[in-house]
């Protein structure tokens, strides 16, 4: 039995990329507009100026390409880019082969506004990423939420 790494590193785009075509923007302006008009017919001008805004953010968001990030599973915790997650802030974690991306480690987190961390893995990497977790955290059945889901449906 070969012993277990002490630490893995690779390399992953920061989140899942989605090529969207030219009538994706156009569906994406036509219902800003749609909804900014309503917005003006109900007197509303703030909140159209906001759904503008919103919109406009939306559309630049869009366009940019995920930058590529460094990722490490050590004995002291997860580190994505220049943060550590030390294992005591984490509360559990799931390998997910399934997914149709790649595998993706899901962490569930003590903090309340980012519950759950999802980072894509490696696949040659996988048993000696669950090899160095499971010393520190409790496997657990987890999910990314449906939200997440319908976004990536709808090309975010």
């Amino acid at each position: 039995m070969e012993p277990t790494p002490r630490s893995i590193t690779w390399e992953a785009p920061e989140h899942h990329h989605v090529e969207k075509g030219n009538d994706w923007y156009f569906a994406l302006v036509i219902i800003i507009i749609a909804l900014v008009i309503v917005a003006i017919m109900f007197d509303n001008a703030l909140f159209a100026l906001l759904i503008g805004l919103a919109g406009g953010a939306l559309f630049i968001s869009a366009t940019k390409r995920p930058l590529i990030i460094p990722y490490a599973v050590t004995l002291r915790g997860i580190k994505i880019d220049d943060r550590l997650y030390p294992y005591s802030t984490l509360e559990s974690y799931r390998i997910d082969e399934e997914d149709p991306r790649g595998p993706q480690l899901l962490l569930k987190s003590e903090k309340k506004i980012m519950p759950l961390i999802v980072m894509p893995i490696p696949y040659d990497h996988v048993d000696d990423i669950d090899d160095i977790i499971k010393m520190n955290l409790i496997e657990e059945d987890l999910d990314e939420p449906l939200f997440i889901k319908v976004l990536e449906l709808f090309g975010f």
